[in-house]
């Protein structure tokens, strides 16, 4: 075995995320063209780039909706994530949020958390069940994260869009995933709660790794991570927000935009 492919091996064994030579096609436009990189657990990352860099078909193919034509895409080191549908990889510890919120908006920010609990069983019989101490401790911890503990009782309906946003990352969290993709969070959102949506999700790295895509660069500053720039569907750059802003072919096909 060759230095290069023994350190690629390591690195795969002891990362959360590892994409290795992944490459898409859709209809001969290359999508995805031999992306490689690597999340490590507990880290938060940072994905930019310009509309067609990959971002959304990066996060379709570690999800199972895309099925790559080549590479190799590990969670934990082990699990190969192209072997498995979408279900099942949502199983093992991956939450993806999207850029639109889907929250059940007739029902109370508690009931929110509480169906996402229970998401084994269906919707009226959750609504039915007893919660245990624990599982009641768990959705006040989640709230209490989420900066919604004083909405608890209010309709999702009536929340902000940036309160929905956070309600859903909340809902992502009663999983207990290991790996969270963010997509977009700030979308739509005041410049204040763009400001709590970068502390709540820096607070979750704390025990969760954390995949944000994003074009806010100010919000991208206050996440305080390591940048992965995207740019026809491989990696430009990688690096701090300033590294990469200073780099010379980042800024000629995005940032000078």
């Amino acid at each position: 075995m060759t230095m290069q492919l023994k350190e690629s091996a390591e690195q795969n064994l002891s990362s959360i995320l590892y994409l290795d030579g992944v490459s898409v096609s859709f209809d001969g436009f290359k999508a995805l063209n031999n992306l490689s990189f690597v999340v490590e657990p507990g880290e938060m990352r940072a994905i930019i780039g310009p509309n067609g860099a990959g971002k959304t078909t990066m996060m379709d193919v570690i999800t199972g909706k895309t099925k790559p034509d080549t590479g190799d895409v590990f969670f934990k080191g082990a699990i190969d994530l192209t072997k498995h549908d979408e279900a099942y990889i949502a199983n093992l510890g991956i939450g993806r949020k999207f850029q639109k919120p889907t929250v059940f908006e007739s029902q109370t920010v508690f009931h929110n958390l509480e169906l996402s609990l229970k998401g084994e069983k269906g919707v009226i019989a959750t609504l039915f069940a007893a919660l245990n101490d624990v599982e009641v401790g768990r959705i006040m911890e989640v709230l209490n994260i989420i900066r919604l503990t004083e909405k608890a009782g209010d309709l999702a309906g009536s929340l902000s869009h940036g309160q929905k946003q956070w309600l859903e990352i909340g809902m992502l969290l009663m999983q207990d995933p290991d790996l969270l993709l963010v997509d977009e969070p700030v979308a739509g959102m005041t410049d204040a709660e763009t400001e709590q949506t970068a502390i709540l999700l820096r607070d979750i790295s704390a025990t969760h790794s954390v995949v944000v895509v994003e074009h806010d660069m100010e919000f991208v500053r206050a996440l305080k991570s390591k940048v992965t720039v995207l740019h026809e569907g491989s990696v430009l750059a990688e690096g701090s927000l300033d590294t990469v802003q200073n780099n010379q072919r980042v800024i000629e096909v995005y940032l000078g935009r």
